[in-house]
């Protein structure tokens, strides 16, 4: 008796890659498509209809932009700093990558990044076998003040707030931080007015 090939249904979605080394040729996989049991999203990416897990838009990044950051107003949603809910996801890349198509759902808005900027304070976030980049707290912060005329002064005010009464807070990295983005002085500033 033969094994058969089964996509798990606690990942979201999937690379032509990973679907072969799950034992999955060309043609199953397109059968699958066919069949709708997976979406083609690009070239390179499915995603899994049979999916039962928990949803994020942010799954969808690495698909769409492989080496992209969750940051900004998502990074802040996600660290539960503001109420505002943005329409699209916000993702960083480096200033000379490129992305060749964007979805239409979720919708995503991106960031041009500098290589200092854009390497700083990446962690990976794991959720089953689901996973996606996004910038740490402090980092997440710095990037708000840093574009507070992008996000606007009442939510760069929110987030700031919200970040000083956190308990796992940590001003020597959000300090070290700032001072690494250029905008320090900035940053004192509004600890001084905060505080």
């Amino acid at each position: 008796m033969t094994r058969t090939a089964i996509i798990p249904g606690d990942q979201k979605i999937f690379s032509m890659q990973e679907q072969k080394g799950k034992g999955f040729s060309q043609y199953k996989v397109s059968k699958m498509v066919t069949e709708g049991k997976l979406i083609k999203l690009n070239k390179r990416f499915y995603e899994n209809n049979a999916y039962s897990g928990e949803e994020s838009d942010f799954y969808y990044t690495e698909a769409y932009a492989p080496k992209g950051v969750i940051c900004l107003l998502s990074a802040a949603v996600y660290y539960q700093l503001t109420s505002f809910i943005p329409d699209a996801v916000d993702i960083a890349i480096q200033r000379k990558a490129k992305i060749s198509t964007m979805p239409e759902w979720p919708k995503m808005n991106v960031h041009y990044y500098t290589d200092d900027r854009y390497e700083l304070g990446v962690i990976t976030v794991k959720e089953g076998k689901n996973e996606f980049r996004i910038y740490d707290m402090e980092k997440t912060v710095v990037d708000i003040v840093f574009y507070k005329e992008k996000i606007g002064i009442e939510e760069t005010k929110e987030i700031l707030i919200t970040y000083l009464h956190r308990r796992n807070r940590n001003l020597n990295r959000l300090l070290k931080y700032a001072e690494l983005m250029k905008c320090g002085k900035v940053m004192r500033q509004y600890l001084e007015m905060l505080v």
